[in-house]
Order: structure tokens, then sequence, then C-alpha cells
């Protein structure tokens, strides 16, 4: 059982602690069957807060899906709280959060809605922030400064 780290990389102007604004954040990813190596043409979503009951009475876990080519069952759950990604980090691949995989592997990730960071030199929250569309921008007015997310990119490493 394979875990896998996301780690994200992006362009931080004035802004840190970018990370997700609760505690059952949706988060969406592209996956592959480890069985036919398949990927699922669907952006697929899960959160830490929700299970799901594993086939064969096997307990659950925050995804359970059959794949649709070969019709094997897999799953994944999210082992670990987000982590804040800093401005320390700014342009660099650091960890925010860790999944477990059994019969999938994570192939894609596509950070949307649904975060928060802090203004890096007023600690102006900002909620709410949208990643859709890649990029993100904003007006500090407590350091009279400019802020912005961009150039996020992404990547899973293996953790065991």
């Amino acid at each position: 059982m394979p875990i896998l780290a996301l780690q994200i990389k992006a362009e931080l102007e004035n802004i840190t602690e970018l990370i997700p604004a609760d505690a059952d954040h949706t988060w969406h990813f592209k996956v592959q069957c480890t069985k036919c190596r398949e990927i699922d043409s669907n952006v697929i979503t899960m959160n830490a807060i929700d299970k799901a009951e594993m086939g064969s009475g096997r307990g659950e876990a925050n995804l359970v899906m059959k794949c649709k080519f070969c019709k094997c069952e897999s799953s994944a759950d999210i082992i670990s709280k987000p982590v804040a990604y800093e401005i320390e980090n700014n342009d660099k691949y650091a960890t925010i959060v860790t999944v477990e995989c059994r019969g999938l592997e994570l192939v894609g990730f596509e950070p949307r809605g649904g975060w928060k960071a802090k203004g890096a030199e007023s600690g102006t929250p900002f909620e709410d922030i949208d990643l859709t569309d890649g990029d993100w921008a904003d007006y500090d007015e407590k350091s009279e400064l400019p802020v912005a997310i961009s150039s996020i990119e992404s990547k899973f490493v293996k953790v065991k």
C-alpha cells in the first residue's frame, strides 16, 4: 500500500500559509488503476471526513471506487492533516498532504477552490481563495501591498 505525498510548488507574493480552508477540504485528483494502468477521464474528489464502505467488508476509506475499465475495486485514505505551503518554500516543492493508496495511483492534482492564506507582512487573513485558474491576486490593505499566488505545479512522491 503505497503512501504518496502531494507536493506543490508555487510563487507566493506577499502571502504565506497557503492551506485548505477546512478540515473537510475537497481534494481533486486524477487517478490511474494500478492493475490495468488506465487513467480515469474524470477528476476524482475526496476529503478526510467522508468515509465509504469497501467491498467484502474490508473496512472503510475516504475514497472507494471501481475502475471503469477492469472493474477492480480501489481505495485511498488521507492519512495526514494538510500542512501549509509557506513563503519560505517559494518556488520549491513542499509536501502539503499524504494519501495511502490501494489499487490506484494519484497522477494529477487540481487545486480548485477552498483555500486560505495570510498576508506575509500584516497577517491579514484571505479566505475563499479559488485556484481553479492556476493563480489568484488581491490587495492587502494593512500592508498596502499586492498579494498573489501563481505558477502552481504539483507532483506526487512515494513515501513508502
